[in-house]
């Protein structure tokens, strides 16, 4: 049975001074850095408990690994992506969904899960993010977002 995982890609935006032509250059997106293992940075995420649906599950997860609530932050319309890969020969879904910190300041509070958080330039993200599909994932959400403004 594949492990499954949901989570958002949270981004802000610096907006104050800027043109309409420098809007791109003021997403960021947060990226965890984790405790364990390889120390890899993702968006927050986590595995889905008995009796809760996708989304209670990235909504939960990433309160209990960024501290952000709901309220916090708005999911965009039009926007889920599903990554499917192997995690030590098993097969791993991670479903993810793009959402906009409401206030730029709000701040993060890492659980024990984490030991650094960045918000990073959709490049600068990139090159944290070791895995291919995490990378288009961002680059994704990155055209997304640029076809909102």
């Amino acid at each position: 049975m594949a492990v499954r995982a949901c989570g958002f890609v949270i981004f802000r935006r610096f907006t104050r001074g800027l043109t309409s032509k420098s809007q791109d250059s003021s997403i960021e997106f947060l990226l965890l850095q984790t405790s364990y293992g390889e120390h890899h940075w993702t968006p927050p995420k986590g595995h889905v408990d008995p009796g809760e649906d996708d989304f209670q599950t990235a909504l939960r997860e990433t309160e209990e690994e960024a501290g952000l609530k709901a309220e916090e932050f708005h999911v965009l319309d039009g926007y889920k992506k599903v990554l499917t890969y192997k995690v030590k020969e098993k097969p791993k879904t991670v479903i993810y969904w793009l959402a906009e910190l409401k206030d730029y300041n709000t701040e993060v509070k890492l659980s024990h899960e984490h030991q650094a958080f960045q918000w990073l330039k959709v490049d600068e993200a990139c090159k944290l993010a070791k895995y291919q599909d995490l990378q288009n994932l961002l680059k994704e959400a990155h055209q997304f977002i640029s076809t909102i403004k």
